[in-house]
């Protein structure tokens, strides 16, 4: 029992400087990818939905941390159109339950560890799929394409363009 409570101890950690050139690119590309999505949202789609909560999450992992295995384009893409799908599956199965929550979230995880595209926005893409509310609920199997897989595409397309300006970061640093 003292090994197992032992390892919640955690470790002290010597974190470098913030560096503030770094994180105004993270920022910089942030607000772009996040532009572009709710300008062709409001402009090209305004009927439909393109904007989602785990579009946050992805421009942290794509614009602060870039060189993250988790922020590759194909674990971004995949991952998450994968996981939307699952989570509209266990919509349709379950409705919006507990179950369905639990289940949409386990199976995201599951399937993108097993397909190495483990993007951790994706469970959250399976989970709106789940709880998001009549309008999320009326795209049915479109919701994994559109706003997921369309809008991951587009901030794909930012992160490219933005990360690559900068002559410190390389992106992607791998595309399978």
């Amino acid at each position: 029992m003292k090994s197992y409570l032992s390892k919640m101890r955690g470790e002290p950690i010597q974190r470098p400087r913030a560096c503030w050139r770094d994180a105004l690119w993270s920022w910089f590309g942030a607000f772009a990818g996040m532009l572009a999505i709710s300008w062709l949202s409001a402009h090209w789609l305004s009927s439909q939905l393109l904007i989602v909560g785990s579009f946050g999450a992805t421009s942290v992992l794509i614009y602060a941390v870039p060189a993250s295995p988790l922020a590759q384009p194909r674990n971004v893409l995949i991952g998450s159109m994968l996981s939307a799908m699952l989570g509209v599956g266990c919509f349709q199965l379950l409705g919006a339950t507990a179950v369905a929550v639990a289940l949409s979230v386990s199976l995201a995880i599951l399937v993108m560890q097993l397909t190495h595209t483990v993007h951790p926005p994706g469970a959250a893409a399976a989970l709106i799929a789940v709880i998001g509310g009549p309008e999320v609920h009326a795209l049915g199997w479109w919701y994994p394409l559109l706003p997921v897989g369309i809008g991951c595409a587009l901030m794909l397309g930012v992160a490219i363009l933005v990360n690559n300006l900068a002559r410190h970061r390389r992106y992607p640093v791998h595309w399978r």
